[in-house]
């Protein structure tokens, strides 16, 4: 990084920051996106007595706007008291990606809902929790395929900011589950969304030493693993979260009934039973210290039946959504080649995919699409990430067709 210092009297309030912040020393203060609710949090950053820096490559372009300006009030002979209160505004073209489009930075979105989670007092909560589901929301309708291949893909790498993904992913796929199969209204969509977003919320920083963790669970560990459900609720209700259905699918959600049909529960129990499934889903495609990701159509199939071994309603459902081969799943074709599913094709078992590995085993360099609906192509195994030994672009994926 070329980190250059800034005043930080200049940041805009309220927008999101077109770069991140960092300290002198490189340590992350606030990411890219973020928003600066008021004065009073400014005045919290600077008070810290921490030099704000940002990265002048990250930043060239608003940093550019931002002197463009500079000099020509100066030329204008604008008065100092003016000059002084300038603020930085965002360049032209803003270098956060249209979502949607195959270039959205889901790398940075990563960052912003780690910063989410790990500081939940630090204001805002509701408004920020919000926030991130409604572009979540923006994110699944414009391109579902891509949302699920990006955040199903970057769960199965290394176990680096896993909470973050995790609830990304949870979230996402509930939305979707809840929006294109189960036909839920959108307010109760994003109300799911939101509980989703934050189940794990009193766990955040304990879930990240986790994955990393190679020693058996303390006992204080334990403890809070099975207490975090209900602190994560008040740890909610105390950031000012007062509706009772985001709060009641939060405090059920390692708990749900079991058994009942859905319609036959209540709406926080649905949403829970819900996020439940995904939550499973989800942990068993992520790789820990001590062990690899389940292959993803294995995972999903595992969703399928509930503790008794009946079919699932709600995992049903995530199936139908996601298919047995969602996007973010590694296979094996007829064609003895191996490859990434992109989108979710006709039927559940036909998805488009991406040849990344050979018949010889070789890379192909430029990931080749592929049908799988047709007989030469057609998917005859799951693979788990590990068992590639290779490492694919997420950025090419999302680009092809």
């Amino acid at each position: 990084m070329n980190l250059v210092a800034i005043d930080i009297r200049s940041l805009p309030i309220g927008q999101p920051l077109p770069f991140a912040l960092h300290s002198a020393k490189g340590v992350l203060l606030a990411p890219r996106g973020y928003r600066i609710g008021s004065p009073a949090e400014l005045a919290a950053i600077e008070g810290r007595g921490v030099q704000v820096c940002v990265d002048i490559d990250e930043a060239a372009a608003s940093h550019r706007n931002f002197m463009g300006q500079l000099q020509q009030m100066l030329r204008k002979d604008t008065p100092l008291g003016q000059i002084a209160a300038m603020k930085l505004r965002l360049a032209t073209g803003s270098p956060r990606a249209a979502p949607g489009q195959g270039r959205q930075d889901w790398h940075e979105l990563q960052q912003r809902a780690s910063q989410l989670l790990h500081t939940p007092a630090q204001g805002r909560l509701v408004q920020r929790v919000q926030d991130m589901v409604l572009e979540l929301e923006q994110l699944g309708q414009e391109n579902a395929d891509a949302t699920l291949l990006a955040l199903i893909y970057l769960s199965g790498q290394a176990p680096h900011q896993y909470s973050a993904t995790h609830a990304l992913l949870v979230a996402s796929a509930c939305m979707l589950t809840a929006r294109q199969t189960l036909q839920w209204p959108a307010a109760r969509v994003r109300t799911l969304g939101q509980a989703a977003l934050t189940m794990n919320l009193a766990m955040t920083a304990l879930q990240d030493t986790l994955a990393l963790q190679t020693e058996p669970l303390t006992a204080g560990q334990l403890q809070q693993i099975q207490a975090h459900a209900q602190a994560s609720r008040a740890l909610l209700a105390e950031c000012g979260v007062d509706d009772p259905l985001w709060l009641q699918a939060v405090a059920l959600h390692h708990q749900p009934p079991t058994g009942a049909a859905l319609a036959a529960q209540a709406p926080g129990e649905q949403m829970a039973r819900l996020i439940q499934r995904a939550d499973v889903f989800g942990a068993r495609i992520a790789p820990r210290a001590t062990r690899h990701a389940m292959p993803v159509t294995a995972a999903v199939q595992a969703i399928y039946y509930d503790e008794r071994r009946a079919v699932d309603e709600a995992g049903a459902a995530l199936l139908r959504t996601l298919g047995v081969y969602p996007p973010g799943a590694f296979v094996r074709l007829a064609s003895d080649e191996v490859a990434v599913v992109l989108r979710r094709g006709a039927s559940a078992t036909t998805p488009r995919v991406a040849v990344v590995l050979g018949r010889s085993g070789m890379p192909t360099g430029e990931p080749i699409p592929r049908d799988s609906a047709q007989e030469a192509h057609r998917i005859v195994a799951s693979l788990a990430p590990h068992e590639l030994r290779l490492q694919v672009a997420l950025e090419r994926l999302l680009k092809l067709p």
